[in-house]
């Protein structure tokens, strides 16, 4: 295949995917660059040539350059899709792309609040009405028990069970304790400080005004129905602005931040494990590297032969 051919035989391409497959113009061009880093890659050999080792070749170059795994991702695709299509046209052996991955991206660490900042944002009282007694009861509960938001809004106010419906969680201020059912309908209790009760009980005390046709979630609106997740997000979102902390805060932050203060100052992985409801201890293993990235901060910090 001379280079005039590879050529023809990538325009060919973009023309099925235009009238063929209709793709849009802004995907023909995405198509259409990413063919020609490939066959620019080649050089003087024929696209047909090239091999699986190639192709990995290629890919590990990209991954030098520090290009995003997703943008490697993408290229991969295409470049699988145009010489699924070259088979069909030819007496191609074998795609070279196929078995091919995009190295994975860095998985990120969870952002945690520090611990100042945790507490003033859970601890701001804002005036005795409903909204912000019901807003600082389930903000103190999510970093006081580390809730995942979905469960937090599950909660009722008592244990119901019976033919017609029977509870996901609720809390039990006798026990200072939350039951809740996790993912996987994985059920699991967990303690509540005290600061969490007081808000609970301060909340409970005015809860009856709202209440309406729902009875029995434990967290309501103004309309007197069961908070929703989005409710919950948005609250917290605006609440954190108001009082000026610079972070881009939702429930998982304070899920994050639980945890990770609870191993900076326990180092009980188990623990911090059955607390958070992990099934595994590799999901709750990330944390052990925000507590190692606190110390470095430390040390940099604090001791004299530490880098500046």
């Amino acid at each position: 295949m001379t280079t005039t051919t590879q050529g023809d035989w990538i325009a060919t391409y973009l023309d099925v995917l235009r009238h063929q497959r209709q793709l849009s113009e802004h995907s023909i061009q995405a198509y259409s660059l990413d063919l020609a880093e490939l066959q620019q890659f080649a050089g003087q050999k024929s696209l047909d040539s090239l091999t699986y080792f190639d192709i990995r070749r290629l890919t590990s170059q990209l991954h030098a350059q520090q290009l995003n795994p997703r943008s490697i991702a993408r290229k991969l695709s295409s470049w699988r899709g145009f010489y699924r299509w070259l088979a069909e046209q030819t007496a191609l052996p074998a795609n070279p792309v196929e078995g091919i991955k995009a190295p994975k991206k860095a998985k990120s660490l969870p952002k945690a609040l520090g611990a100042d900042d945790a507490v003033q944002l859970v601890s701001h009282h804002g005036s005795d009405e409903a909204t912000p007694l019901a807003n600082r009861a389930m903000f103190e509960l999510l970093y006081s028990s580390g809730l995942r938001v979905s469960e937090l809004v599950s909660l009722d106010v008592r244990d119901f069970s019976d033919a017609r419906y029977t509870s996901l969680g609720w809390v039990d201020l006798a026990q200072a304790e939350v039951h809740v059912t996790g993912k996987g309908n994985k059920q699991r209790i967990v303690p509540v400080g005290q600061a969490a009760l007081s808000a609970l009980q301060d909340w409970l005390a005015i809860r009856p005004t709202l209440v309406k046709l729902e009875t029995a979630a434990l967290f309501l609106n103004e309309r007197g129905n069961r908070m929703s997740v989005r409710s919950v997000q948005l609250r917290l979102k605006a609440h954190a602005q108001a009082i000026g902390i610079p972070a881009d805060v939702h429930p998982h932050v304070l899920r994050h931040s639980f945890a990770s203060h609870v191993l900076q100052s326990s180092g009980d992985l188990r623990a911090v494990q059955e607390m958070l409801g992990h099934s595994s201890i590799a999901a709750t293993q990330v944390y052990t590297a925000l507590d190692f990235q606190h110390l470095a901060q430390v040390y940099d910090a604090t001791h004299p032969r530490a880098k500046k």
